[in-house]
């Protein structure tokens, strides 16, 4: 579903994100990540259609970065690390504004807005203001309306920034249930423990991918007993580096 190669992206002399090469499969959990600044936000940019590389290839749900962004862009999700619903719409409001924005017809509006209403338990506020919500139900309703039009990639970037544990642990069900139903999930976050939910996970160091693999094999492979232990080896590793 998401294929690159060598994907690079410049401003001016500083190379953000430097020659990135991997592939994510139908379905897959794939975690991307990488400190601040590591460059994980411009290959998101460049992946969701919204950034043109400098160079490099890559092909998003089989379309080209290049030459097919607007297909791209109707065939993912995406849900930024800042809120991005509108508080001062109602839930049912935001569900018919995105759901119209994302080309549903009236009658998939109201079949899939009562069953969104319904799988997260919000009947009684459904006509309440967004804005009046918890922040672990805006992010839980965020999310559902990402793929509300069943895209083929759901990209997030940090999108449990903020929640209490119980709650990211709740967001985390959705996802497992939205890549049973086959949406790929490309996800970026700084918790450690989060990377542990991925199928596979990427570790962006000064803009180059410096690993990639199960959270498992890289436990291993760095004799670590947990990912923060990982990332603090590649981190220590890449300061030897320099």
């Amino acid at each position: 579903m998401i294929e690159t190669d060598k994907l690079t992206k410049r401003f001016g002399d500083f190379v953000a994100t430097n020659e990135i090469t991997f592939e994510v499969e139908k379905g897959e959990i794939f975690g991307f990540l990488g400190a601040n600044g590591a460059g994980k936000t411009t290959a998101m940019r460049m992946l969701c259609g919204l950034s043109i590389p400098s160079s490099g290839n890559a092909t998003i749900a089989g379309f080209d970065v290049y030459k097919q962004t607007e297909q791209i862009k109707q065939n993912i999700g995406y849900m930024s690390q800042k809120f991005s619903l509108y508080e001062d719409l109602t839930v049912a409001e935001n569900i018919r504004f995105f759901g119209g924005i994302y080309g549903l017809s009236n009658q998939q509006l109201k079949t899939k807005s009562q069953q969104l209403i319904h799988d997260l338990g919000l009947e009684k506020e459904a006509k309440k203001l967004v804005g009046s919500l918890p922040l672990g139900w805006k992010q839980k309703l965020s999310f559902s309306i990402a793929v509300l039009h069943e895209p083929k990639i759901v990209f997030l970037d940090e999108p449990t920034g903020g929640v209490d544990p119980i709650t990211r642990r709740q967001f985390w069900n959705l996802i497992y249930d939205a890549a049973d139903r086959g949406v790929t999930v490309f996800v970026t976050t700084h918790y450690m423990d989060e990377a542990e939910y991925c199928n596979r996970i990427s570790i962006m160091v000064d803009g180059r991918i410096k690993a990639l693999d199960t959270p498992r094999n890289l436990k291993n492979t760095y004799h670590a007993e947990s990912m923060d232990e990982v990332f603090y080896a590649l981190a220590r590793s890449a300061k030897r580096s320099e």
